[in-house]
Protein backbone atom coordinates (compact mmCIF):
# COMPACT_ATOMS: atom_id res chain seq x y z
CA UNK A 1 0.00 0.00 0.00
CA UNK A 2 0.90 3.65 -0.47
CA UNK A 3 -0.25 5.99 2.30
CA UNK A 4 -0.27 9.76 2.67
CA UNK A 5 0.02 11.20 6.19
CA UNK A 6 -1.04 14.82 6.67
CA UNK A 7 0.94 16.92 9.15
CA UNK A 8 4.44 18.12 9.90
CA UNK A 9 5.32 17.34 13.51
CA UNK A 10 6.83 14.63 15.66
CA UNK A 11 3.38 13.03 15.97
CA UNK A 12 3.19 12.56 12.19
CA UNK A 13 6.80 11.34 12.14
CA UNK A 14 5.81 8.67 14.68
CA UNK A 15 2.71 7.71 12.69
CA UNK A 16 4.68 7.41 9.46
CA UNK A 17 7.45 5.46 11.17
CA UNK A 18 4.91 3.02 12.68
CA UNK A 19 3.25 2.55 9.28
CA UNK A 20 6.61 1.70 7.70
CA UNK A 21 7.47 -0.79 10.45
CA UNK A 22 4.31 -2.80 9.87
CA UNK A 23 5.10 -4.35 6.53
CA UNK A 24 1.84 -3.83 4.62
CA UNK A 25 2.67 -0.19 3.75
CA UNK A 26 5.45 0.04 1.19
CA UNK A 27 5.62 3.80 0.82
CA UNK A 28 4.71 6.68 3.15
CA UNK A 29 4.61 10.34 2.19
CA UNK A 30 3.98 13.11 4.70
CA UNK A 31 2.48 16.44 3.63
CA UNK A 32 4.03 18.85 4.34
CA UNK A 33 6.34 16.87 6.64
CA UNK A 34 9.76 18.11 7.70
CA UNK A 35 13.32 17.28 6.62
CA UNK A 36 14.01 15.30 9.80
CA UNK A 37 11.52 12.67 8.68
CA UNK A 38 13.53 12.07 5.53
CA UNK A 39 16.34 10.63 7.68
CA UNK A 40 13.99 7.64 8.19
CA UNK A 41 13.33 7.22 4.47
CA UNK A 42 9.95 8.94 4.72
CA UNK A 43 9.01 11.02 1.68
CA UNK A 44 7.70 14.54 2.12
CA UNK A 45 5.82 16.91 -0.16
CA UNK A 46 5.32 20.61 0.49
CA UNK A 47 1.56 20.83 0.09
CA UNK A 48 -0.46 23.00 2.46
CA UNK A 49 -3.09 20.83 4.23
CA UNK A 50 -5.52 23.75 4.04
CA UNK A 51 -5.46 23.52 0.24
CA UNK A 52 -7.99 20.71 -0.10
CA UNK A 53 -8.08 20.82 -3.90
CA UNK A 54 -4.29 20.41 -4.14
CA UNK A 55 -4.39 17.57 -1.62
CA UNK A 56 -7.12 15.75 -3.54
CA UNK A 57 -5.23 16.12 -6.84
CA UNK A 58 -2.01 14.86 -5.24
CA UNK A 59 -3.67 11.75 -3.79
CA UNK A 60 -5.47 10.90 -7.04
CA UNK A 61 -2.47 11.55 -9.30
CA UNK A 62 -0.08 9.48 -7.17
CA UNK A 63 -2.17 6.40 -6.40
CA UNK A 64 -2.37 6.55 -2.62
CA UNK A 65 -4.61 3.91 -1.08
CA UNK A 66 -5.76 6.13 1.77
CA UNK A 67 -4.85 9.14 3.90
CA UNK A 68 -4.12 9.43 7.62
CA UNK A 69 -4.90 12.93 8.92
CA UNK A 70 -2.64 13.80 11.85
CA UNK A 71 -3.33 17.33 13.17
CA UNK A 72 -6.51 18.89 14.47
CA UNK A 73 -6.72 21.95 12.19
CA UNK A 74 -7.27 20.06 8.89
CA UNK A 75 -9.84 17.84 10.63
CA UNK A 76 -11.79 20.81 11.97
CA UNK A 77 -11.55 22.46 8.53
CA UNK A 78 -13.33 19.41 7.10
CA UNK A 79 -10.57 17.79 5.07
CA UNK A 80 -12.00 14.28 5.68
CA UNK A 81 -15.35 15.46 4.26
CA UNK A 82 -13.56 16.90 1.21
CA UNK A 83 -11.72 13.61 0.65
CA UNK A 84 -14.96 11.64 0.99
CA UNK A 85 -16.69 13.81 -1.61
CA UNK A 86 -13.77 13.09 -3.94
CA UNK A 87 -14.01 9.34 -3.34
CA UNK A 88 -10.82 9.18 -1.24
CA UNK A 89 -10.66 7.14 1.96
CA UNK A 90 -9.22 9.05 4.92
CA UNK A 91 -8.74 8.00 8.53
CA UNK A 92 -10.03 10.77 10.75
CA UNK A 93 -13.32 12.27 11.94
CA UNK A 94 -15.66 14.39 9.85
CA UNK A 95 -15.84 18.11 10.45
CA UNK A 96 -18.98 17.61 12.55
CA UNK A 97 -17.39 14.90 14.71
CA UNK A 98 -14.15 16.89 15.13
CA UNK A 99 -16.14 19.47 17.08
CA UNK A 100 -15.42 17.32 20.13
CA UNK A 101 -12.00 18.99 20.03
CA UNK A 102 -12.85 22.15 18.10
CA UNK A 103 -15.23 23.42 20.79
CA UNK A 104 -14.81 22.69 24.48
CA UNK A 105 -18.38 23.89 24.99
CA UNK A 106 -19.62 21.31 22.43
CA UNK A 107 -17.72 18.56 24.28
CA UNK A 108 -19.01 19.69 27.67
CA UNK A 109 -22.62 19.80 26.50
CA UNK A 110 -22.27 16.32 24.97
CA UNK A 111 -20.92 14.98 28.26
CA UNK A 112 -23.68 16.68 30.25
CA UNK A 113 -26.39 15.17 28.04
CA UNK A 114 -25.01 11.66 28.40
CA UNK A 115 -23.81 11.65 32.01
CA UNK A 116 -20.12 11.33 31.13
CA UNK A 117 -18.04 12.27 34.20
CA UNK A 118 -16.24 15.63 33.95
CA UNK A 119 -15.76 18.78 35.99
CA UNK A 120 -18.69 21.11 36.61
CA UNK A 121 -18.51 24.10 34.27
CA UNK A 122 -20.02 27.29 32.89
CA UNK A 123 -19.55 28.83 29.43
CA UNK A 124 -19.26 32.60 28.89
CA UNK A 125 -18.92 34.82 25.82
CA UNK A 126 -18.35 38.12 27.66
CA UNK A 127 -15.70 39.28 30.14
CA UNK A 128 -17.82 40.80 32.91
CA UNK A 129 -20.06 37.81 33.73
CA UNK A 130 -17.05 35.48 33.46
CA UNK A 131 -15.10 37.59 35.97
CA UNK A 132 -18.12 37.78 38.24
CA UNK A 133 -18.38 33.98 38.20
CA UNK A 134 -14.69 33.63 39.12
CA UNK A 135 -15.07 36.09 42.03
CA UNK A 136 -18.13 34.22 43.25
CA UNK A 137 -16.65 30.75 42.77
CA UNK A 138 -13.10 31.43 43.96
CA UNK A 139 -9.89 29.52 43.20
CA UNK A 140 -8.45 27.10 42.29
CA UNK A 141 -10.33 27.19 39.02
CA UNK A 142 -9.63 26.35 35.36
CA UNK A 143 -10.01 28.81 32.47
CA UNK A 144 -10.19 27.39 28.92
CA UNK A 145 -10.46 29.15 25.57
CA UNK A 146 -13.31 27.38 23.78
CA UNK A 147 -11.55 26.76 20.46
CA UNK A 148 -8.17 25.55 19.25
CA UNK A 149 -5.17 27.14 20.94
CA UNK A 150 -2.36 24.66 20.19
CA UNK A 151 -2.49 23.23 23.71
CA UNK A 152 -1.84 26.65 25.27
CA UNK A 153 -5.39 27.92 25.86
CA UNK A 154 -5.79 26.45 29.35
CA UNK A 155 -4.93 28.23 32.60
CA UNK A 156 -5.05 26.26 35.85
CA UNK A 157 -5.45 29.23 38.20
CA UNK A 158 -4.49 28.51 41.81
CA UNK A 159 -5.56 32.02 42.84
CA UNK A 160 -8.29 34.43 41.77
CA UNK A 161 -5.90 37.03 40.31
CA UNK A 162 -4.43 34.51 37.87
CA UNK A 163 -7.91 33.48 36.73
CA UNK A 164 -8.99 37.09 36.15
CA UNK A 165 -5.77 37.79 34.25
CA UNK A 166 -6.39 34.74 32.05
CA UNK A 167 -9.86 36.03 31.20
CA UNK A 168 -8.43 39.41 30.21
CA UNK A 169 -5.83 37.67 28.03
CA UNK A 170 -8.69 35.95 26.19
CA UNK A 171 -11.41 38.61 26.00
CA UNK A 172 -9.43 41.88 26.05
CA UNK A 173 -6.03 41.06 24.53
CA UNK A 174 -7.54 38.41 22.20
CA UNK A 175 -4.49 36.23 22.79
CA UNK A 176 -6.14 33.22 21.15
CA UNK A 177 -8.06 35.08 18.44
CA UNK A 178 -11.37 33.49 17.45
CA UNK A 179 -10.58 30.50 19.69
CA UNK A 180 -11.34 32.81 22.62
CA UNK A 181 -14.76 33.99 21.46
CA UNK A 182 -16.13 31.82 24.25
CA UNK A 183 -14.59 30.63 27.49
CA UNK A 184 -15.29 27.49 29.49
CA UNK A 185 -14.68 27.87 33.23
CA UNK A 186 -14.35 24.57 35.10
CA UNK A 187 -14.02 23.35 38.64
CA UNK A 188 -10.46 22.34 39.53
CA UNK A 189 -10.00 18.57 39.82
CA UNK A 190 -7.32 16.85 41.90
CA UNK A 191 -5.56 13.66 40.88
CA UNK A 192 -3.08 12.13 38.47
CA UNK A 193 -3.66 12.96 34.82
CA UNK A 194 -3.36 10.37 32.07
CA UNK A 195 -4.08 10.05 28.36
CA UNK A 196 -6.25 7.26 26.96
CA UNK A 197 -6.31 7.14 23.17
CA UNK A 198 -8.47 4.77 21.11
CA UNK A 199 -8.86 3.77 17.50
CA UNK A 200 -12.55 4.34 16.76
CA UNK A 201 -14.95 3.31 14.00
CA UNK A 202 -18.48 4.37 14.86
CA UNK A 203 -19.40 2.52 18.05
CA UNK A 204 -16.46 0.11 17.80
CA UNK A 205 -13.21 1.14 19.47
CA UNK A 206 -9.82 -0.31 20.39
CA UNK A 207 -8.07 1.36 23.35
CA UNK A 208 -4.31 1.89 23.39
CA UNK A 209 -1.95 1.70 26.38
CA UNK A 210 -2.27 4.79 28.55
CA UNK A 211 0.43 7.44 28.86
CA UNK A 212 1.15 10.57 30.87
CA UNK A 213 2.05 13.91 29.30
CA UNK A 214 3.97 16.78 30.94
CA UNK A 215 2.36 20.09 29.91
CA UNK A 216 4.32 22.63 31.94
CA UNK A 217 7.47 24.05 30.39
CA UNK A 218 9.88 23.54 33.28
CA UNK A 219 10.93 20.96 35.85
CA UNK A 220 8.59 20.33 38.75
CA UNK A 221 5.54 21.23 36.65
CA UNK A 222 6.48 24.90 36.75
CA UNK A 223 6.07 27.56 34.08
CA UNK A 224 3.46 28.06 31.37
CA UNK A 225 1.41 25.35 29.66
CA UNK A 226 2.92 24.04 26.43
CA UNK A 227 1.88 21.55 23.80
CA UNK A 228 3.74 18.94 25.87
CA UNK A 229 7.37 18.53 26.99
CA UNK A 230 7.55 14.76 27.27
CA UNK A 231 5.58 11.62 28.05
CA UNK A 232 5.91 8.02 29.16
CA UNK A 233 3.98 4.75 29.04
CA UNK A 234 2.78 2.78 30.93
CA UNK A 235 1.60 4.87 33.90
CA UNK A 236 2.10 2.44 36.79
CA UNK A 237 0.44 4.69 39.36
CA UNK A 238 -2.87 4.45 37.44
CA UNK A 239 -4.40 1.06 38.23
CA UNK A 240 -6.01 -1.26 35.71
CA UNK A 241 -9.31 -0.74 37.52
CA UNK A 242 -9.15 3.00 36.81
CA UNK A 243 -8.41 2.38 33.12
CA UNK A 244 -11.26 -0.13 32.85
CA UNK A 245 -13.62 2.35 34.52
CA UNK A 246 -12.51 5.06 32.08
CA UNK A 247 -13.21 2.78 29.11
CA UNK A 248 -16.70 1.87 30.35
CA UNK A 249 -17.83 5.24 31.78
CA UNK A 250 -16.11 7.60 29.34
CA UNK A 251 -14.87 6.14 26.05
CA UNK A 252 -17.75 3.77 25.33
CA UNK A 253 -20.57 6.23 26.15
CA UNK A 254 -18.80 9.00 24.24
CA UNK A 255 -18.51 7.09 20.96
CA UNK A 256 -22.05 5.79 21.38
CA UNK A 257 -23.31 9.34 22.06
CA UNK A 258 -21.54 10.70 18.97
CA UNK A 259 -23.14 8.00 16.81
CA UNK A 260 -26.58 8.44 18.37
CA UNK A 261 -26.50 12.20 17.78
CA UNK A 262 -25.68 11.86 14.09
CA UNK A 263 -21.97 12.67 14.28
CA UNK A 264 -20.36 9.19 14.32
CA UNK A 265 -16.64 9.28 15.01
CA UNK A 266 -13.98 7.51 12.97
CA UNK A 267 -10.30 8.09 13.74
CA UNK A 268 -8.35 8.58 16.94
CA UNK A 269 -10.30 9.69 20.01
CA UNK A 270 -7.99 11.15 22.63
CA UNK A 271 -9.38 11.30 26.15
CA UNK A 272 -7.36 13.49 28.50
CA UNK A 273 -8.40 12.15 31.90
CA UNK A 274 -7.78 12.62 35.60
CA UNK A 275 -8.01 9.92 38.24
CA UNK A 276 -9.98 11.63 41.02
CA UNK A 277 -11.15 10.22 44.34
CA UNK A 278 -14.56 9.83 42.65
CA UNK A 279 -13.18 7.90 39.68
CA UNK A 280 -11.80 8.97 36.30
CA UNK A 281 -13.14 12.20 34.79
CA UNK A 282 -12.62 13.98 31.47
CA UNK A 283 -10.36 17.02 31.28
CA UNK A 284 -10.56 17.28 27.49
CA UNK A 285 -11.19 15.37 24.29
CA UNK A 286 -9.07 15.59 21.16
CA UNK A 287 -10.06 14.30 17.73
CA UNK A 288 -6.59 12.94 16.90
CA UNK A 289 -3.42 11.44 18.36
CA UNK A 290 -1.90 13.41 21.23
CA UNK A 291 1.55 14.91 20.92
CA UNK A 292 3.92 13.87 22.54
CA UNK A 293 1.92 10.81 23.70
CA UNK A 294 1.95 9.30 20.20
CA UNK A 295 5.74 9.15 20.23
CA UNK A 296 5.75 6.89 23.30
CA UNK A 297 2.59 4.85 22.60
CA UNK A 298 3.08 3.84 18.95
CA UNK A 299 6.57 2.37 19.61
CA UNK A 300 4.74 -0.15 21.83
CA UNK A 301 2.66 -1.38 18.87
CA UNK A 302 3.85 -4.83 17.77
CA UNK A 303 1.19 -5.43 15.09
CA UNK A 304 0.83 -3.86 11.64
CA UNK A 305 -0.65 -0.35 11.93
CA UNK A 306 -1.28 0.02 8.20
CA UNK A 307 -3.16 -3.28 7.99
CA UNK A 308 -5.34 -2.30 10.95
CA UNK A 309 -6.26 1.12 9.55
CA UNK A 310 -6.91 -0.43 6.14
CA UNK A 311 -9.29 -2.92 7.79
CA UNK A 312 -11.20 -0.13 9.55
CA UNK A 313 -11.53 1.90 6.35
CA UNK A 314 -12.72 -1.13 4.38
CA UNK A 315 -15.19 -2.65 6.84
CA UNK A 316 -12.87 -5.34 8.19
CA UNK A 317 -11.84 -6.27 11.72
CA UNK A 318 -8.55 -4.63 12.76
CA UNK A 319 -5.97 -6.32 14.94
CA UNK A 320 -3.86 -4.42 17.47
CA UNK A 321 -1.14 -5.97 19.64
CA UNK A 322 1.01 -4.10 22.15
CA UNK A 323 4.24 -4.60 24.08
CA UNK A 324 2.76 -4.64 27.58
CA UNK A 325 6.03 -5.58 29.30
CA UNK A 326 8.42 -2.73 28.56
CA UNK A 327 8.26 1.02 29.12
CA UNK A 328 8.72 3.90 26.71
CA UNK A 329 9.70 7.46 27.58
CA UNK A 330 10.25 10.57 25.47
CA UNK A 331 11.76 14.01 26.12
CA UNK A 332 11.07 17.08 23.99
CA UNK A 333 13.80 19.55 23.03
CA UNK A 334 12.24 22.98 22.57
CA UNK A 335 13.59 26.28 21.31
CA UNK A 336 14.49 28.90 23.91
CA UNK A 337 11.49 31.10 24.70
CA UNK A 338 8.89 28.41 24.02
CA UNK A 339 5.91 28.63 24.41
CA UNK A 340 6.17 32.45 24.31
CA UNK A 341 8.58 34.36 22.10
CA UNK A 342 10.37 31.47 20.42
CA UNK A 343 14.00 31.99 19.44
CA UNK A 344 14.49 30.03 16.22
CA UNK A 345 17.67 28.98 14.46
CA UNK A 346 19.43 26.71 16.95
CA UNK A 347 21.63 24.08 15.31
CA UNK A 348 20.16 20.60 15.77
CA UNK A 349 22.92 18.14 16.68
CA UNK A 350 23.21 14.67 15.24
CA UNK A 351 21.66 12.31 17.78
CA UNK A 352 22.98 8.77 18.22
CA UNK A 353 20.22 6.17 18.61
CA UNK A 354 19.93 2.38 18.51
CA UNK A 355 17.21 -0.23 18.06
CA UNK A 356 15.58 0.76 21.36
CA UNK A 357 15.66 4.53 20.83
CA UNK A 358 14.49 6.94 18.18
CA UNK A 359 14.30 10.64 17.30
CA UNK A 360 11.00 12.09 16.09
CA UNK A 361 11.44 15.49 14.45
CA UNK A 362 8.96 18.37 14.71
CA UNK A 363 9.99 22.01 14.18
CA UNK A 364 13.08 21.63 12.00
CA UNK A 365 14.20 22.95 8.65
CA UNK A 366 17.26 22.38 6.47
CA UNK A 367 20.22 24.51 7.54
CA UNK A 368 22.06 26.52 4.90
CA UNK A 369 25.31 24.57 5.25
CA UNK A 370 23.78 21.14 5.83
CA UNK A 371 22.11 19.50 8.78
CA UNK A 372 19.00 20.74 10.54
CA UNK A 373 18.05 23.87 12.45
CA UNK A 374 15.23 24.66 14.87
CA UNK A 375 12.36 26.41 13.10
CA UNK A 376 9.57 26.30 15.70
CA UNK A 377 8.81 25.86 19.39
CA UNK A 378 9.07 22.12 19.85
CA UNK A 379 12.04 20.88 17.84
CA UNK A 380 12.19 17.11 18.36
CA UNK A 381 11.57 14.29 20.80
CA UNK A 382 14.05 11.61 21.85
CA UNK A 383 12.32 8.34 22.78
CA UNK A 384 13.65 5.15 24.33
CA UNK A 385 12.24 1.74 25.22
CA UNK A 386 13.55 -0.22 28.21
CA UNK A 387 12.49 -2.74 30.83
CA UNK A 388 10.91 -0.13 33.12
CA UNK A 389 10.34 3.61 33.50
CA UNK A 390 13.61 4.22 35.35
CA UNK A 391 15.68 2.40 32.73
CA UNK A 392 13.91 4.21 29.88
CA UNK A 393 14.44 7.54 31.65
CA UNK A 394 18.15 6.81 32.16
CA UNK A 395 18.52 5.83 28.51
CA UNK A 396 16.84 8.97 27.16
CA UNK A 397 18.71 11.36 29.43
CA UNK A 398 21.94 9.53 28.70
CA UNK A 399 21.39 10.53 25.06
CA UNK A 400 20.02 14.05 25.61
CA UNK A 401 22.41 15.19 28.33
CA UNK A 402 25.37 14.44 26.06
CA UNK A 403 24.13 16.75 23.27
CA UNK A 404 25.01 20.35 22.56
CA UNK A 405 21.59 21.89 23.09
CA UNK A 406 22.60 25.55 22.79
CA UNK A 407 19.49 27.57 21.95
CA UNK A 408 17.17 24.83 23.21
CA UNK A 409 15.93 23.52 26.56
CA UNK A 410 14.24 20.42 27.96
CA UNK A 411 12.76 19.12 31.17
CA UNK A 412 14.94 16.88 33.31
CA UNK A 413 12.13 15.12 35.19
CA UNK A 414 9.98 13.33 32.63
CA UNK A 415 8.73 10.16 34.34
CA UNK A 416 9.55 11.41 37.85
CA UNK A 417 5.94 11.14 39.02
CA UNK A 418 5.90 7.42 38.28
CA UNK A 419 9.20 6.89 40.09
CA UNK A 420 8.09 8.95 43.10
CA UNK A 421 4.86 6.97 43.35
CA UNK A 422 6.78 3.69 43.15
CA UNK A 423 9.18 4.84 45.87
CA UNK A 424 6.28 5.87 48.11
CA UNK A 425 4.74 2.41 47.83
CA UNK A 426 7.96 0.55 48.71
Amino acid sequence: MKVLVIGSGAREHAIAHALMRGGSVEEVTVAPGNPGMELDGIRTTRIDPSNHAAMIDFVKNNGYDWVFVGPEVPLIEGIVDAFAEAGIKAFGPSRAAAQIEGSKDFAKRLMARHGIPTAQYRTFDELDPAQAYVREHGAPIVIKADGLAAGKGVTVAMDEATALEALEDIFVDHRFGSAGAKVVIEDFLEGQEFSLMSFVNGTDFWPMPISQDHKRAYDGDMGPNTGGMGAYSPVPQIGRDVVDAAIETIVRPTVEAMAAEGTPFTGILYAGLIATADGPKVIEFNARFGDPETEVVLPKLTSDLGAAIDAILNGGEPEFAWDEERATLGVVLASDGYPGNVVKGAAVPEIPVDGDSHVYYAGVSAAEHGGLMASSGRVLLVQATADDIRAAQEKVYGIVDALDTTGMFYRHDIGAKALAEAAAQE
